[in-house]
């Protein structure tokens, strides 16, 4: 199938920027466009696409349609109750249609004096407008590359999330991506921007769903502000169909002294690439980040995290682990930067695979960059199969070869699973890789 021409990326582009051309994202996406246009698609030549299968390019030989052309969704309320997630009675739901914040099929049930959610472009405009300016496109200084500087360029129909000083989110906000794939490959673009003020708490669950049976890839952009005395709680649940691709960016700066916990779970798609990066930038900031990916099939997933301690005494821990089956592919390529200024930092980071056939591949890639003396940082990574004193002890027991298996699988996922703070996500979530673990067959 040919390639789509970047003439089209051109052509949608220009009518973008003629909707409004004084605004303030119009100079977002120019610079974004022309980043784009001398970066192109990233190759394996790039060392942070080393290991992303197969190139990055082959994800665009479709036809796909850009969520610019003026189409009138189908997605109806039907649709969103299908991908509803435990718990949605108390949260916040924000839906986004083919990348674009679709206010009409979203429900906010936090006050507006807790909790600001609106469309990009209208923030813009409003009393967050220096929040915007100085916040949004930050994350541009960190990934420099073709995929995320796409998405630059076609921001439009994103969201602003503000969480107002002091003020404990009893709502979760839960975010549904929406592809509706019926008639078009779709290129979805979602961007968002969120400022978690001072001496604030939110949690926040993103996941996805791709309706029809044509290709869908997202490519997404999330920006993450979170002030002093804040605590932010952020996951990612990743199950679509394997005609789903996906590029996927949370950027998180802690700007004060604060807290932030991530987690990360992948279990169906086709290719996925998620980068997730925490850059401290105070004093005394603690972070805590979490994976788990179980892949079978042809699926390929493709962590890359980094956390950049810029200031003193900060403290991060780092745990991401796979199980991957049949033909799929993990990746798991982490970054820790310590900079000259961040003396006292403690830095963790750990990756850990089991590898289910002959065919499944892993790689790993840990990585530790310090430029300062005082410090206690550590990496590393394991890759191996189950163990089989484990297997053998089970089984002298009268358990089954499959029971047992899934039993040693289920306890290796269950620290990471632990970490979901949410009771109702962490109950599907442990639902969801009981049913994986129990599709698992290995050979005798």
């Amino acid at each position: 199938m040919e390639q789509i021409k970047l003439e089209y990326f051109g052509e949608k582009f220009n009518q973008l920027q003629s909707l409004d051309p004084d605004a303030f994202l119009t100079q977002v996406r120019k610079e974004g466009f022309d980043t784009f246009n001398n970066k192109g698609l990233p190759t394996h030549k790039n060392e942070e696409w080393k290991y992303s299968g197969a190139p990055v390019s082959n994800l665009f030989k479709k036809e796909y349609q850009l969520t610019e052309d003026k189409k009138q969704s189908q997605v109806t309320k039907n649709d969103i109750d299908e991908m509803r997630l435990p718990g949605f009675e108390n949260a916040n739901e924000l839906v986004f249609v083919n990348g674009k914040f679709v206010e009409e099929l979203s429900t906010i049930r936090s006050s507006n004096e807790q909790l600001v959610v609106m469309p990009l472009e209208e923030a813009e405009n409003s009393n967050f407008s220096e929040i915007v300016k100085e916040h949004l496109g930050k994350s541009n200084l960190f990934i420099n590359d073709g995929i995320h500087a796409l998405n630059t360029s076609f921001i439009y129909g994103g969201v602003f999330i503000y969480v107002v000083k002091k003020q404990i989110i009893e709502n979760p906000v839960y975010l549904y991506h929406i592809s509706d794939a019926r008639d078009n490959h779709i290129l979805a673009q979602p961007r968002s921007l969120m400022y978690v003020d001072q001496r604030s708490k939110v949690q926040i669950v993103e996941s996805y769903k791709t309706i029809g049976s044509m290709d869908s890839f997202t490519n997404e952009v999330m920006e993450i502000v979170v002030n002093t005395d804040a605590i932010l709680e952020y996951y990612k649940i990743q199950n679509d169909k394997i005609s789903a691709s996906q590029v996927a960016t949370t950027h998180i700066r802690q700007i004060g002294k604060c807290f932030v916990h991530t987690l990360v779970l992948s279990l169906n798609g086709g290719t996925i690439r998620n980068n997730t990066n925490i850059i401290m930038e105070a004093q005394g900031n603690e972070a805590h980040m979490y994976g788990l990916y179980l892949l079978k099939g042809k699926t390929h997933v493709d962590n890359h995290t980094l956390v950049d301690n810029k200031m003193p005494n900060c403290f991060s821990n780092e745990l991401y682990k796979g199980v991957i089956d049949d033909s799929a592919t993990g990746v798991f390529s982490g970054k820790i930067f310590v900079r000259p200024d961040a003396q006292k930092t403690n830095a963790y980071q750990s990756n850990n695979n089991i590898l289910l056939s002959d065919n499944a591949n892993v790689n790993s890639k840990p990585q530790l960059e310090i430029y300062a003396d005082d410090v206690k940082c550590s990496h590393g990574c394991t890759v191996g199969r189950l163990d089989e004193e484990a297997l053998f002890y089970l089984r002298a027991r009268g358990i089954s070869k499959e029971h047992a298996q899934a039993m040693l699988l289920q306890a290796f996922a269950s620290n990471i699973l632990d970490e979901i703070k949410i009771e109702p996500l962490r109950e599907f979530a442990e639902e969801l890789i009981s049913a994986r673990l129990s599709e698992v067959n290995m050979e005798e």
